[in-house]
């Protein structure tokens, strides 16, 4: 006798009750992976003789890089002409400033035309009591000149709010990353202390260059606190600082910044294993290898922070 229709269907009803599907199986379970960030760290490195000259051809194996007293293997290394450049070019238009100022702008447009390439963008801030960032990064030299013409005397100096600043816009940028500052070297105002300043130039991995203009007729007494916190800002950075008294030694300064970003390094590595739990990790750079080598001085920057401030 034919079963009905309502019957089969019952019995199908049953065998699925009795099991399930393959495809209502939950899905096997794999094993939890494990991802490490390991960032690479990047060093740019300036190298001088004895006589305080840029020393270029240095290959790879004439460098070693130590964090935290470890040696480390260099993964990338580079010769920083071919890499493009951020440069922030930061200028006094305080008071003390106003018999300079006229001079200081021409010899700074002499200075972009001199360094700057079609990869490589300039952008000019001017601080006085407020910091203005008078044009954004270009590589257009009117567009440059303009931004210098712009910026206007001030009352007062805020010379660590400037470097605070130019650091933030800086470490938007890709490649190198340059601050140049032009200043006698006062603070008078700034919202933003040394420490607050130093660490966002560091965390932009910006090579700081301070020209520190002191007119001759001023230099007996004048306060040295803020030429001394430059002077420190731009060791730690891998830069340079210069005093400046006239036109020719403000542009001799600004020529040596340009010769030495020709000349030089990146070395870059993976971090082996951490020797501590500092947040700041200790950089060293050497060079072996050249007969004069020992007479060679060795300029980047002394660290970095394995996290970013929350600013």
């Amino acid at each position: 006798m034919r079963k009905s229709a309502t019957a089969i269907l019952l019995l199908v009803c049953a065998a699925y009750a009795q099991k399930p599907p393959a495809q209502t199986q939950p899905p096997p379970t794999s094993a939890p992976t494990l991802k490490v960030d390991v960032k690479l760290v990047n060093v740019y490195v300036t190298v001088t003789d004895a006589h305080g000259g840029p020393v270029g051809g240095l290959k790879k194996e004439n460098f070693t890089v130590q964090e935290d007293g470890r040696e480390q293997t260099i993964s990338v290394f580079d010769k920083e002409s071919a890499v493009p450049l951020s440069i922030a070019l930061a200028i006094d238009t305080s008071l003390s400033t106003r018999h300079d100022l006229p001079l200081e702008q021409a010899s700074a447009k002499r200075f972009a035309r001199a360094i700057l390439r079609p990869v490589d963008a300039l952008s000019v801030f001017g601080f006085s009591e407020t910091v203005l960032q008078s044009t954004g990064y270009t590589p257009d030299l009117k567009r440059i000149d303009e931004g210098i013409d712009h910026i206007r005397l001030g009352a007062a100096t805020a010379l660590f709010d400037a470097v605070y600043l130019a650091s933030r816009s800086l470490d938007r940028r890709q490649g190198r990353k340059v601050m140049v500052l032009i200043t006698d070297g006062g603070d008078t105002i700034s919202k933003i202390d040394y420490k607050e300043a130093a660490r966002a130039a560091e965390e932009a991995e910006a090579l700081v260059y301070s020209i520190i203009v002191v007119p001759i007729e001023n230099s007996a007494g004048r306060e040295i606190g803020g030429e001394h916190a430059l002077i420190q800002l731009s060791e730690d950075t891998g830069g340079k600082y210069y005093y400046a008294t006239s036109m020719s030694q403000l542009d001799d300064a600004f020529r040596q910044i340009s010769d030495e970003l020709r000349t030089q390094y990146l070395l870059a590595y993976y971090p082996s294993q951490r020797t501590s739990n500092s947040q700041f990790r200790r950089i060293q750079v050497g060079v072996t290898g050249p007969a004069n080598a020992a007479s060679y001085r060795v300029r980047h920057r002394v660290g970095y922070y394995t996290m970013k401030s929350d600013f």
